[in-house]
């Protein structure tokens, strides 16, 4: 496994991370020998949210992770509020009064008592950013959070957040079909020191094993002729390894998250090896788009 620099936190990171949100259709004890497998192989970044599973989740992976906690960098998320009436969707709150309330109960279902990363879970250019960033600020000096950062695809929105804020990472949607960040996120992100944490490698396993459909402002015949490409590019190489190669040669980022269900899967992902000549040559083909929605 090969670690590297969460931004500018002082710590580093494996370049595969756990996206534990996908733990949710296992059982308990599969979800637990899941993450210490994954620990065992040199996995030393785990991610979760206070609204996954309802926080059943936070506590999953505070329990599978107790005895490893000086070994581990554990992230989780604030901001989107369960619906108390039962319906669908979320409701969105980036108070600091909010922000200060939700981390002890996330340092509770967690069983520590301090947060490696605290990210603000999405974001508009309408909320009160200061006051957002004064919570994590307060956090900090309070010792409950290490450090913090922003899930977030919006542009407008991070680039307030690099200019107002100390966020170390961004945690974005980012694969070969999805290279919107490229246009206008990467290079201020790397020039900042701060790191993309990149979800969606594998884009909702279109790059392996699901149709093509429209995606991240790609039509769906356009999908297809670049994932067309990506397998007669690839040859005997595992699809797979190139999508998370992609990822993994580019200097910004810090982690690829993937989210784990299966011992198969998590070896697949360790076993990835970028071969960057064809990676380039792959990258030269696949079109970068441009963030019209999301703004």
């Amino acid at each position: 496994m090969n670690y590297r620099p969460l931004g500018k936190a002082g710590v580093k990171i494996s370049e595969i991370g756990f996206g534990c949100m996908s733990l949710g259709k296992n059982s308990v004890a599969e979800s637990v020998g899941l993450i210490q497998k994954a620990f065992d192989l040199g996995i030393n970044y785990f991610d979760t949210a206070d609204i996954y599973d309802t926080g059943n989740n936070e506590q999953l992976v505070g329990s599978a992770l107790k005895s490893h906690r000086p070994k581990v960098v554990i992230a989780t998320k604030v901001g989107n509020v369960i619906k108390s009436d039962g319906g669908k969707g979320f409701d969105w709150n980036p108070s600091k009064e909010h922000i200060l309330k939700s981390v002890e109960g996330s340092l509770k279902r967690l069983q520590t008592d301090y947060i490696d990363l605290y990210q603000l879970h999405g974001g508009t250019i309408d909320d009160p950013i200061d006051e957002t960033i004064e919570a994590f600020e307060i956090l900090k000096q309070q010792g409950k959070i290490l450090n913090y950062g922003i899930s977030s695809i919006r542009p407008n929105v991070i680039k307030e957040y690099v200019k107002r804020s100390g966020i170390v990472s961004v945690m974005m949607q980012y694969s070969l079909l999805d290279r919107r960040p490229e246009e206008e996120i990467t290079d201020l992100l790397y020039r900042n020191d701060i790191s993309i944490l990149a979800r969606g490698a594998l884009a909702q396993g279109i790059l392996i094993n699901k149709s093509a459909k429209d995606y991240a402002g790609l039509t769906a015949d356009e999908v297809k002729a670049v994932k067309q490409k990506i397998q007669k590019m690839a040859g005997s190489n595992a699809t797979e390894d190139i999508a998370l190669g992609y990822l993994l040669v580019q200097p910004v980022v810090g982690s690829v998250v993937v989210g784990f269900r299966t011992a198969e899967q998590l070896q697949a992902a360790l076993k990835t090896r970028p071969d960057e000549a064809m990676i380039n040559t792959i990258k030269s083909r696949a079109p970068v788009s441009f963030y019209k929605e999301h703004r």
